[in-house]
């Protein structure tokens, strides 16, 4: 339920609502049809997001493209040098 008030998924389907509303007893032309193309590209960047952000939380990789992508490969690196860090010290 947390992902479906996620900040872009709310925009892209209260967008798709307006665009419905707007659309609704107009002609169909290449405007409509390209507003309608640019609300489906954005519902899918938004679903796209979502997807990232669980996969990150259940600690699944995701695509090196996601915005998500540099907060993982952080996360990880600060995991390794924990773990060197606690083996020189086991060492000892």
């Amino acid at each position: 339920m947390r992902y479906l008030f996620s900040t872009g998924l709310f925009a892209a389907i209260s967008a798709g609502i307006s665009l419905l509303r707007g659309t609704r007893d107009a002609p169909t032309t290449w405007r409509a049809l390209l507003a309608w193309a640019s609300w489906a590209i954005t519902l899918a960047f938004a679903i796209g997001a979502v997807v990232d952000m669980r996969r990150d939380e259940r600690g699944v990789a995701v695509a090196v493209d996601s915005p998500i992508a540099p907060v993982q490969a952080k996360r990880a690196k600060k995991q390794a040098k924990q773990i060197e860090k606690t083996a020189k010290a086991t060492k000892r």
